[in-house]
């Protein structure tokens, strides 16, 4: 069946619904959301309904039968009566009428159907499939909602301010056209999705007011954090910018699953780290950001975790800042955070902990030389990151500074993705895990009585006979994905 979408303004004009109950009330809502003035016939009003009528303007209730005079003047009619007969005779009634009617699940009753609407201010988004399945549209809906910021309102009442403005600045319909897409994929647009509204309204103004400085392509850096492993974790900031950058400069830790949802003909540079194996040096790799973004290219620095916990983050947007480099931070699930929850361990509880320390597990001079003391207290859980070559050294330290030798402690691997591994042993079995059964990066160290609530909490089981091979799979499998990129 096919149908013309429409836009239909309906602002102060009258539309009727006929039936009050629980679908008749939403169809009410949906009708005041486009401001149109709604009267309402049925012989019994729902609490929903009334409901709608106490809190809202624009609604006119009759309790009593329908009657054909009813569709007399009405835009639109929608049949929500719960009375198979009534709903046909409405609809045949209108028809006779002209007047367009919407017969709820009678498909071919009706002269048009109601779309699941996704709404951003002056933004509208339609989903119909034609009647076949409403339970589908909304499906589609929520997955659209999740790809479209909330901020697209906001921008599109930006745009809408300025369009005279834009006309009079380019009078050629071409050159309006490049202008607007500049705005709305550039920098310009991503102010407004950061909220930085008015620093947005003043860049467009002096692009319009100087057509000849805005056609010269700006670049941008979005230092994003990728979480722990499982793409399911990504923010919607972070999927959006992924789907838009020029260039990719990435970490070790990004798992491929992951750099895999970035755009497909996005440049990929590997930048990853491991201890004394560094493939770009960290102050080339700032270096690299200011040159791409120079260039005009929309640069992804895409960091495993969050950007500001132990991942340098603040250290490449000092360089961002002192080179005049526009850029944004979208944090990430940090691994502390995901691995944890994943292997069902509380960071803090009330009978276990009542505060949380992330500590990595080898400083910038290449020690270990950490404040024992602090870390040694009980009643907290302490989260080693990058702490599995100096393993031996945390457990030693740790009892020698009056941390109990039995003091319950997990490796996780892999933590969040298909070969999530969880080994659980105390501050004195530790290292011989470590060296008993493969373990290798990345792996955190959770050190705390709440890693004793991990046999009780577990939830995450990736099958369990697959663990083992699927570590050395997934180890292998970032391995050989970096050394293709960097080759």
């Amino acid at each position: 069946m096919n149908y013309l979408p429409l836009c239909l303004k309906l602002d102060d004009k009258p539309c009727l619904v006929v039936g009050a109950g629980a679908v008749g009330a939403r169809k009410i809502a949906y009708l005041r959301h486009s401001g149109a003035r709604v009267v309402v016939v049925a012989p019994t009003l729902s609490e929903d309904v009334l409901a709608q009528v106490a809190d809202a303007d624009g609604i006119t209730l009759h309790q009593r039968a329908f009657r054909e005079r009813d569709i007399t003047g009405k835009q639109l009619v929608i049949a929500a009566s719960s009375s198979p007969d009534v709903n046909a005779e409405v609809a045949r009634l209108c028809r006779a009428s002209g007047v367009p009617v919407n017969v709820v699940d009678d498909t071919d009753a009706c002269t048009f159907v109601v779309p699941a609407v996704i709404h951003r201010g002056p933004v509208q988004v339609a989903i119909s499939t034609g009647g076949a399945s409403p339970v589908l549209a909304r499906t589609l809906k929520m997955r659209l909602e999740s790809y479209i910021p909330s901020a697209y309102g906001d921008l599109a009442s930006l745009v809408q301010r300025y369009r005279q403005a834009v006309k009079h600045a380019f009078h050629a319909v071409r050159e309006r056209k490049h202008f607007w897409e500049r705005v709305l994929e550039g920098p310009i647009a991503e102010l407004v999705f950061a909220g930085r509204l008015t620093e947005a309204e003043h860049s467009l103004k002096a692009a319009v007011a100087n057509p000849q400085s805005a056609s010269q392509e700006q670049g941008e850096v979005y230092l994003v954090g990728a979480g722990p492993g499982d793409p399911d974790l990504l923010t919607l900031r972070a999927l959006r910018l992924m789907q838009q950058a020029d260039v990719v400069v990435y970490d070790r830790l990004v798992s491929p699953p992951i750099i895999d949802m970035v755009r497909a003909n996005a440049q990929r540079i590997y930048a990853g780290k491991k201890k004394s194996d560094h493939a770009i040096p960290q102050g080339g790799i700032n270096a690299l950001l200011v040159q791409l973004a120079r260039e005009g290219k929309r640069v992804l620095r895409l960091k495993g975790g969050d950007p500001f916990i132990f991942g340098r983050g603040g250290e490449e947007i000092q360089t961002l800042i002192d080179e005049g480099v526009a850029f944004q931070i979208v944090p990430g699930v940090t691994a502390a955070s995901g691995c944890a929850t994943y292997s069902g361990i509380p960071l803090t509880h009330r009978d276990h902990s009542q505060a949380c320390i992330f500590v990595t597990g080898h400083l910038k001079d290449g020690t270990s030389d950490l404040n024992w003391d602090m870390l040694a207290n009980e009643q907290q859980t302490v989260v080693f990151y990058m702490g599995l070559q100096g393993v031996d050294v945390i457990c030693r330290e740790l009892i020698a500074h009056g941390r109990k030798a039995t003091t319950p402690a997990a490796l996780i691997q892999q933590g969040t993705t298909p070969s999530h591994r969880v080994l659980i042993g105390d501050l004195n079995s530790l290292p011989a895990l470590v060296r008993s059964n493969d373990v290798r990066a990345p792996t955190l160290i959770i050190v705390g009585e709440v890693v004793s609530l991990h046999e009780k909490l577990k939830w995450f089981r990736p099958g369990e006979e697959l663990i083992a091979p699927a570590v050395r799979d997934m180890h292998d499998y970032f391995e050989h994905s970096h050394k293709r990129h960097k080759s």
